[in-house]
């Protein structure tokens, strides 16, 4: 986008914020960062029209728009007042008083002891929890104290874990991990199920850590076919070109038929997520994978004077697949970014999804800052806050959107605490179904116990279900 497009963008923005500036009666003074809370939602917020304090015309005059800044304590307080229907709509609007931490997880890295789990209700419960470890990070603190996929913890420094300690306890810097034996006495049902702690403890800390989103890739020889495997855990811009290069690999080896594991991916760039999909398929190059809806404010403005901003369409490149199906493994864990390749590739190809149902979130974020034009030139120096707040919402190219309650896959199948498998491997459970449905389509029996996944690890780390738009993006 030309630099004239960035302009007439901010002129617009600060236009909607000008109504009550222009009347400067007696120089009240507002707070630098709840100003900049409240500037930023009432431009971008993608809830905005719900929300009667980010009208344009709330205020008449500066005196009074600072006298209602100055009525909340802390932008914490503002913040929140002005997020719609926080338990059920937007439940991912964050504001962050450190910027630098938040550009770390966006980029890969953050503080975290390595062990990624899942976080479940013990059997013939519904106040008790287990936590299964779904991977180790490399290089972690998990990894150097030799936890494995597939271990069971009940307790968190000799505390059981149950719904209402499980935050605070997994939230701690450091901690003793009390692990157990998960017993299903070989029989059909959960009802008989024990967990039984077996005195193995492990210290673990959380420290920077940076992690590679791509997990895991393979080629797997199967009847004949050669299937290409990629367990994908973000989408993260920085690793871009490593799938690149892996996908030039797979194209190398003339693969017949793709497994894309996201089944612990909670989300991440849109711009990734495009790339992701032009890579499997190529055949569709410059259609449309998505649409935009912002708020009515900068929906109409874009709709009216250049109405390609609102697109992105799949990208070139020489690696793709061209694939007309592609074999998705999601579980809960699966968000945004992951659950945005779904919805838009179904429109062009054969998406067959295998696992449990997805989390169902469909909007994107932008990262603002404390500078004229909300980007990260020239912020404020006297404070580090941003928010990230919710600002469009996503829809494919024949409009579909809003899965609250997630995407139900085609293939039902539930991991087992007690047989997790190594990822990778063709033994592994839900890798093994879906190499037996390649062809056949067949799904073998699956015991369906439903243990009722909680949460995951990705919650004890700040913005990890994020789907972002990227500064490119955001100033186009």
């Amino acid at each position: 986008m030309s630099n004239s497009k960035i302009i007439v963008l901010i002129v617009l923005l600060l236009t909607f914020q000008s109504c009550f500036e222009d009347n400067d009666d007696n120089g009240a003074y507002a707070s630098e960062i709840n100003d900049f809370v409240w500037k930023g939602m009432n431009a971008f917020y993608l809830y905005k029209q719900e929300i009667l304090d980010l009208a344009n015309d709330r205020f008449d005059s500066s005196s009074d728009y600072a006298n209602y800044l100055n009525n909340y304590e802390t932008p914490e307080i503002l913040f929140e007042s002005l997020i719609y229907n926080r338990e059920n709509i937007d439940k991912f609007s964050v504001l962050t008083d450190n910027y630098i931490e938040l550009e770390q997880i966006l980029s890969g890295t953050s503080v975290s002891n390595g062990m990624e789990f899942g976080l479940s209700y013990k059997p013939n419960s519904s106040n008790e929890i287990f936590g299964v470890v779904r991977y180790i990070h490399p290089n972690s603190n998990a990894e150097a104290n030799n936890i494995k996929r597939g271990d069971i913890f009940t307790s968190i420094d000799n505390t059981d874990l149950n719904i209402s300690n499980y935050n605070s306890l997994l939230s701690q810097e450091n901690y003793q991990v009390n692990f157990a034996t998960y017993n299903d006495m070989n029989t059909d049902t959960t009802n008989d199920d024990t967990i039984e702690l077996n005195n193995i403890n492990v210290d673990l800390s959380k420290q920077p850590l940076n992690k590679n989103p791509i997990f895991h890739y393979d080629i797997i020889n199967s009847s004949g076919r050669n299937i290409a495997y990629l367990m994908y855990n973000q989408f993260v811009p920085n690793f871009d070109n490593n799938l690149e290069i892996i996908f030039s690999e797979f194209k190398s080896n003339s693969v017949d038929e793709l497994i894309l594991d996201l089944r612990y991916n909670p989300g991440g760039s849109i711009n990734s997520a495009v790339l992701l999909s032009s890579l499997i398929t190529g055949q569709f190059q410059n259609e449309i994978f998505s649409t935009e809806q912002w708020n009515t404010d900068i929906q109409n403005y874009w709709l009216n004077n250049d109405p390609e901003y609102l697109i992105n369409r799949f990208v070139t490149s020489e690696n793709s697949l061209n694939l007309n199906r592609v074999y998705i493994l999601t579980s809960r864990s699966s968000a945004s970014a992951s659950e945005l390749v779904i919805n838009c590739l179904a429109p062009y190809i054969d998406v067959v999804q295998v696992g449990t149902t997805t989390y169902g979130k469909y909007q994107a974020s932008v990262t603002l800052y404390d500078s004229e034009n909300f980007t990260s030139q020239n912020i404020n120096p006297s404070h580090t806050y941003a928010i990230q707040p919710l600002v469009l919402k996503t829809l494919n190219v024949i409009g579909q959107t809003d899965y609250f309650n997630g995407l139900i896959p085609d293939f039902e199948f539930e991991e087992k605490p007690y047989d997790m498998g190594t990822i990778g491997n063709i033994n592994e459970p839900l890798l093994n179904q879906t190499i037996n449905l390649i062809g056949s389509r067949n799904l073998y029996e699956n015991r369906m116990e439903i243990y009722g996944l909680i949460d995951d690890s990705q919650i004890f780390e700040n913005f990890s279900k994020e789907m972002y738009i990227t500064k490119s993006k955001f100033k186009k």
